[in-house]
């Protein structure tokens, strides 16, 4: 019986623990005076990273191609910052993977991890289908602010910013519809 009672505690405390967390994480998604960790892209979506929409994107940095270099020039870019450690980044990999196929005339996906180039390449699963990098300096990361993954940039053709954050926030997922909207968004300024 102590020992049903025991977990029951457990439970309660363990529960108590997250409504507290998601107190502190909503709190400051509805506050100016944010940490500077957590950051508003626009009124209802927050990322972990500095903005740097409707801008110039940072020179992407890569210290060791893991997968031949790709054909970049006249194409979007989507920079996805991730590791192997982390089930988000991992989870949005076959969604990834979908769009890099989907849209392979238009579109490059590159994976940049800021973990040593073995342990990229031990991780088999999911299997990743664009092409992979490191950057063990964390030199594009840093100029982004980065503080929480995955989260990806994607620069259109002429190199500026237009998508930013987590691939697979409900409400703001990348998917294909919106891959398609912002090519066509281009071409049609061109």
């Amino acid at each position: 019986m102590s020992c049903v009672f025991n977990v029951l505690i457990m439970r309660g405390l363990f529960f108590t623990l997250f409504l507290s967390l998601l107190s502190v994480a909503v709190s400051a998604q509805e506050f100016d005076d944010a940490p500077p960790v957590i950051r508003k892209a626009s009124v209802d979506k927050v990322i972990w990273a500095k903005s740097v929409l409707g801008q110039k994107a940072p020179a992407l940095e890569v210290e060791e191609w893991l997968t031949p270099k790709p054909d970049m020039d006249g194409k979007f870019v989507m920079v996805e910052f991730w590791a192997t450690w982390c089930s988000s980044c991992r989870k949005a990999f076959p969604k990834m993977n979908a769009l890099q196929k989907a849209f392979a005339d238009d579109l490059v996906i590159i994976g940049l991890s800021d973990e040593p180039a073995e342990k990229v390449n031990s991780m088999i699963y999911p299997k990743i289908e664009f092409s992979k990098a490191i950057d063990t300096r964390q030199l594009m990361k840093n100029e982004l602010e980065v503080t929480g993954i995955p989260h990806a940039i994607i620069a259109d053709p002429d190199g500026i910013v237009v998508w930013e954050g987590f691939p697979t926030m409900p409400g703001h997922i990348l998917d294909s519809v919106v891959m398609q909207k912002l090519i066509d968004n281009y071409k049609s300024k061109k």
